[in-house]
């Protein structure tokens, strides 16, 4: 029986205890700061990034992963006997998702072993789905298998979210949809969804506590009663908000699982300081 081995990014902000236990390959992006290349998470971390960002005169970029950084996680994991499936945040996003295609395509003899996943999204709505593979694959699901729960564990989760300005997904490209709210009041806060991999606003709402309880809300309106939940908070440089928002969420969900978890620099990088998401998936065993 072949065994199967999952892959992902740093954006899926997973906690190390879970990427080890679940043995989960996590190749992680990088920021580009003036001549300096750091990697999310290894060469610099969120506590750092978000104290140099705070009095930092040039802003910095993000870069996707590239095809030879996959190329090495794939052969070590081939090597080594697995199949591999690769989960990597939203093809709309960022390239990663078609530097792993490339990859794929690269390795003739070892392509089949290899099945790839565009999540469509990124943090914890994408944790979610690669924890729910992971776990089958340790189960003994089949590469085929595995890779169908991930995609219907993908179809079940989504993340609602709060920024405290527009500039850092404008400045970076990442803005979708949203684009529609630049020049809006700067009272505005903005509540913004994940949805078919792009960033769309979902409502304008006149302060950030209102913004918030309204994440709350609208993330009730998307789990529609389904059970099991999992959430989890994500933030930027805001564990306060997002621990009261996690907290409400238990409450609310009642989930089988909740996390609260760092925006690491490369999303940082876009969402800006104070941004506060909630990611959850639903009917999921």
């Amino acid at each position: 029986m072949s065994k199967v081995a999952i892959v992902t990014d740093s954006t899926a902000y997973l906690p190390d205890g879970l990427i080890k236990k679940c043995n989960i390959t996590v190749i992680p992006l990088a920021v580009v700061w003036g001549e300096e290349i750091l990697r999310d998470g290894v060469d610099i971390t969120p506590q750092d990034f978000y104290i140099r960002l705070s009095s930092a005169k040039a802003m910095p970029t993000t870069s996707q992963l590239t095809v030879l950084q996959i190329q090495d996680a794939f052969k070590t994991l081939i090597d080594q006997g697995y199949e591999v499936l690769a989960i990597f945040l939203s093809s709309k996003l960022s390239g990663s998702y078609l530097s792993a295609l490339q990859a794929r395509e690269e390795m003739l003899e070892a392509a089949e072993k290899i099945a790839i996943v565009d999540s469509l999204t990124t943090t914890m709505a994408m944790g979610w789905p690669v924890l729910t593979a992971a776990r089958a694959a340790q189960a003994g699901e089949s590469l085929v298998e595995v890779r169908k729960l991930a995609e219907h564990a993908r179809d079940n989760s989504g993340v609602l979210f709060v920024v405290d300005t527009l500039e850092f997904l404008h400045r970076g490209g990442r803005i979708g949809g949203a684009q529609a709210l630049l020049g809006t009041a700067l009272n505005i806060k903005p509540v913004l969804e994940m949805v078919d991999g792009r960033i769309e606003p979902v409502e304008k709402v006149r302060t950030r506590s209102k913004s918030l309880a309204r994440v709350l809300d609208l993330s009730a309106e998307r789990i529609a009663g389904r059970t099991p939940v999992r959430i989890a908070t994500a933030h930027a440089n805001a564990e306060a908000e997002a621990q009261e928002v996690l907290e409400s969420a238990r409450e609310r969900f009642q989930p089988v699982e909740a996390l609260c978890v760092p925006l690491s620099p490369v999303i940082g990088t876009h969402a800006g300081p104070g941004c506060v998401a909630l990611n959850y998936m639903a009917g999921i065993e």
